[in-house]
């Protein structure tokens, strides 16, 4: 798999057939098919979990939800301790750049849940933005923050 704009983790990865590889995925606790897409996610869950302090138990994948009467699933979300929503999290192939559709695609999402946070990254362009729903802004961030500073 391709190097990411991240730290170097290990993981568990099995072949299951010729050219035909599974990374076991700590938070849903099962191996999954080895994606381009999936080594983007698994490799940025592990930066917040080991690196960023959040708690695996906080973070979901791939949870479903309707827009517009259309079935829709988020990459992940992140909790905060009284299990609210707190952050969204959109992961891209490294070859599939970061563009304004890749926004809407998670801002769409957004509208139902009302997020404080948008992360999108490709595994080496990482955008993170706070939301202020009040003064109708988006803030971009330097860097991804840590767990406890997103908790108010």
């Amino acid at each position: 798999m391709k190097k990411l704009n991240l730290p170097d983790f290990d993981f568990n990865i099995i072949e299951k057939s010729s050219q035909k590889f599974e990374i076991f995925d700590e938070v849903r606790r099962k191996y999954v098919a080895l994606t381009p897409e999936e080594w983007v996610r698994q490799n940025f869950i592990k930066y917040l979990i080991n690196i960023k302090g959040y708690p695996a138990s906080l973070i979901a994948i791939e949870k479903g939800l309707t827009v517009h009467k259309q079935p829709k699933r988020f990459d992940a979300v992140v909790y905060d301790k009284k299990a609210q929503p707190l952050m969204l999290l959109e992961f891209k192939a490294p070859e599939i750049g970061i563009t304004q559709k890749v926004f809407e695609q998670i801002s769409i999402y957004n509208q139902l849940l009302k997020v404080e946070y948008l992360l999108v990254s490709n595994g080496l362009k990482h955008y993170c933005c706070e939301i202020s729903f009040e003064k109708e802004e988006i803030i971009f961030l330097k860097e991804v923050p840590e767990y406890n500073s997103l908790l108010k």
